[in-house]
């Protein structure tokens, strides 16, 4: 099996190109933190090479800029090419299958999945958001009123 998931922000603005055929690829680095500290005290990254492939190639290239954060779901593919001077150079990529968007570098969290197009842009990008007239809920009135009947567990339902 294999398999990647990763959390992490774009380190750089992604790049996106269409080949000959016109399919439309994006390549983009994330950097994930490690989970430990070094001997000065900081946490250190990985830079993690990642490519994106038609629709979802646009979408990263059109709504994610450096900072950016993503979750990230896909598989490990190597390869190697003979470089310039001759030598033959290894690389290794994350293909993307899936990303899901959850925020920008100031913060807007947004928490968009990535797999299908969007029926709508994001309301990041809407004319109302544009002009900071957030929608509010209405917070005296119980949400999820009309969702079913009530059911009550007990501990013993729980499997944990």
């Amino acid at each position: 099996m294999n398999k990647v998931i990763l959390i992490g922000r774009l380190a750089r603005d992604p790049e996106m190109r269409t080949t000959g055929t016109g399919t439309s690829v994006t390549r983009f680095t994330i950097a994930v933190s490690r989970p430990f500290t070094g001997q000065n005290g900081e946490r250190g990254a990985d830079f993690i090479n990642c490519i994106a492939w038609r629709r979802q190639a646009e979408n990263i290239a059109k709504y994610c800029t450096k900072g950016s954060q993503v979750a990230l779901e896909g598989r490990i593919q190597t390869g190697s090419y003979d470089g310039q001077d001759g030598t033959k150079r290894y690389t290794t990529d994350i293909v993307a299958d899936n990303v899901t968007f959850l925020g920008s570098r100031g913060g807007n969290d947004m928490g968009y999945q990535q797999n299908e197009p969007y029926p709508q842009e994001p309301p990041m990008y809407q004319d109302n958001y544009a002009t900071n007239e957030t929608p509010t809920a209405n917070i005296g009135e119980d949400p999820f009123k009309d969702f079913g009947e009530e059911i009550a567990l007990s501990d013993d339902d729980l499997p944990f």
